[in-house]
């Protein structure tokens, strides 16, 4: 890079530094054996790793930072890893989507504060891929996403089997059609690569989200972390973060109204999670474009499934890489996207895709013979939800989108686990089963307990399917008629809070309605005896501080002080 180049480099304010500061940042650095000339003007790629063996899904990124830095070296640049908080799905309570906020404070602090001048943001697991976009956006400088990849498709006794199939498990196992030995054959043969989970749950919506909002180099959604062609893709990115650095091309210049507008339609298209909700409007805010709930009903609701995967569909994340991935969805698209919306690799999203061929129409669709006609998301509105709620149809049962029934209330998770299997509970395949105290403040953290696993009498006389409805989310993985992320939560002492066993609920999807059919009047009689539940052991620390400033679900649920861009200026100097 020229001399003028240098001018443009963040880092040059450390490590350009004459006298004595210059002298600590260079030397301390130069103890882990980098030669002086990597101090002089190149560009500083920071490589954001969420590596942790606490997140199986991104146990592999040690090694796939090596391909990072392999590209970086090539094309220039001076890559430096660092670690930051790695949100594990599988194994955090109470539930990972509590410190996303505070992952993506992690990831924009360490960006700020480090002398870095573009970021490879390394992500897999669910919740790790919206936090590191979410602070790299409140920084902004150049910034590119490498996604871990999916696992392999498990097999077990002569079927393909994956993540969404543990409900289906589980559901037989409380009917006794599986018992504990079958069971525990089937934990080890589903998980049985490196990767995030093998369908269109939340990890693979998300690597879906960034690759269609132009934040990564494209094909870069669906390659299996086990294939070679990751480590590729990893490679070729940190090449290009190196020549974004030179042509100063941020998150700001790629994340546009019609970007999110392209995103809320390929989500649509390829059945992806309700929790891209959550998460894109997050992003949204934090960037500082204005995304509403309403617009993923807008943009969404009448774009066609076009992605046969579990859960909405068959088959597997390894089919749709192999079938052509998500650049063929985005072809098939092409009449419905921002087809000139620029992406990090510098060129517009028909461009990249233009040349995409599908291999399998049993994996994707053509518009023109969908699977499904309208599969987007629908936003539902009504007295129990007046700033809405969301249902993924793909997913639900076609019979259940209108439907009048009685509710059989659970007043948090606890009390569900105590009673819904309970033989003398009084609740029948018309009734519609709610959920309390589950949203953002009330867990706190909103996990995914929203798609409610079915009393066992119920599961036992062939039920499959019912309506349910929370101010919590439901996993990516999962499936049924679910009415999600209430808003306002109980826990603010919305209507939601007031439901009682027997309450008469009307759901109308077609007509976007959530409705809970009392008076107003013994609304506000029973509002006047409501008080909301206390917290126990949230009285400190990063708990207490969520609590106190957790937007609702609509808002994209990040923390009120975080909203917006902070920028990458450092006031003050060390020394």
């Amino acid at each position: 890079m020229s001399s003028d180049d240098n001018k443009k480099l963040r880092s040059r304010d450390w490590f350009g530094k004459k006298g004595k500061d210059g002298f600590i940042y260079r030397s301390w650095m130069k103890n882990q054996g980098f030669p002086p000339d990597e101090f002089e003007g190149k560009p500083v790629i920071g490589i954001c790793n969420t590596w942790s063996e606490l997140t199986p899904c991104n146990a592999h990124f040690r090694e796939l930072a090596e391909s990072v830095k392999r590209g970086v070296w090539e094309a220039g640049g001076f890559p430096l890893e660092f670690p930051v908080m790695s949100l594990g799905e599988t194994l955090i309570r109470p539930t990972a989507m509590l410190y996303r906020n505070l992952a993506s404070m992690d990831v924009e602090e360490s960006i700020r504060a480090n002398p870095l001048d573009g970021v490879i943001l390394m992500c897999g697991c669910d919740k790790t891929t919206p936090s590191l976009v979410m602070g790299a956006c409140s920084v902004d400088i150049p910034a590119l996403v490498i996604s871990g990849g999916p696992m392999l498709t498990g097999k077990f006794r002569g079927k393909d089997i994956a993540t969404s199939d543990v409900w289906r498990f589980a559901a037989d196992q409380k009917k006794g059609e599986m018992d504990d030995e079958k069971l525990k054959a089937a934990e080890g043969a589903m998980c049985r690569s490196r990767g995030h989970c093998a369908v269109m749950g939340t990890a693979s919506t998300m690597a879906s989200m960034v690759e269609s909002l132009g934040l990564s180099l494209p094909g870069n959604a669906a390659i299996p972390a086990a294939d070679s062609r990751r480590k590729v893709m990893a490679h070729r990115s940190g090449r290009r973060i190196v020549d974004m650095v030179e042509e100063d091309l941020c998150p700001s210049d790629i994340l546009t109204k019609e970007a999110f507008i392209n995103a809320i339609k390929v989500n649509a298209a390829i059945g992806g999670s309700t929790n891209f909700i959550v998460h894109l409007t997050a992003i949204a805010r934090r960037i500082g474009v204005d995304i509403k709930l309403d617009d993923f009903d807008k943009y969404g609701s009448d774009i066609p499934l076009l992605v046969n995967l579990q859960p909405s569909g068959d088959h597997f994340m390894e089919d749709f890489y192999y079938a052509g991935g998500l650049p063929v969805v985005i072809k098939e698209l092409k009449d419905h996207l921002d087809g000139d919306a620029i992406t990090a690799n510098g060129k517009s999203l028909y461009e990249n895709n233009a040349a995409a061929e599908c291999f399998d129409r049993d994996v994707i669709a053509s518009v023109d013979e969908p699977f499904q006609e309208e599969a987007g998301i629908t936003v539902v509105r009504g007295n129990l939800c007046p700033e809405g709620a969301v249902i993924k149809t793909s997913a639900a049962s076609p019979e259940l989108l209108k439907h009048r029934g009685k509710a059989v209330v659970f007043e948090n998770i606890e009390d569900y686990h105590e009673r819904v299997d309970d033989p003398n509970l009084e609740i029948d395949k018309d009734s519609v089963m709610v959920l309390k105290y589950v949203g953002p403040k009330g867990y706190p953290g909103m996990p995914e307990v929203g798609n409610m696993a079915l009393p066992q009498k119920l599961l036992e006389e062939g039920v499959e399917d019912m309506v349910r409805i929370s101010d919590g989310r439901m996993s990516g993985t999962a499936f049924g008629t679910a009415f999600l992320h209430v808003s306002p939560e109980s826990y603010t002492g919305s209507n939601l809070a007031l439901v009682e066993n027997g309450d008469i609920i009307e759901v109308d999807v077609k007509n976007k309605r959530l409705h809970l059919d009392v008076p107003e009047e013994e609304l506000e009689e029973r509002r006047k005896n409501w008080s909301a539940p206390e917290h126990e052991n949230y009285d400190r620390g990063y708990g207490n501080l969520y609590i106190n400033h957790v937007e609702q679900a609509h808002l994209g649920a990040d923390l009120d002080f975080l909203v917006g861009k902070s920028g990458s200026e450092v006031k003050r100097e060390s020394h």
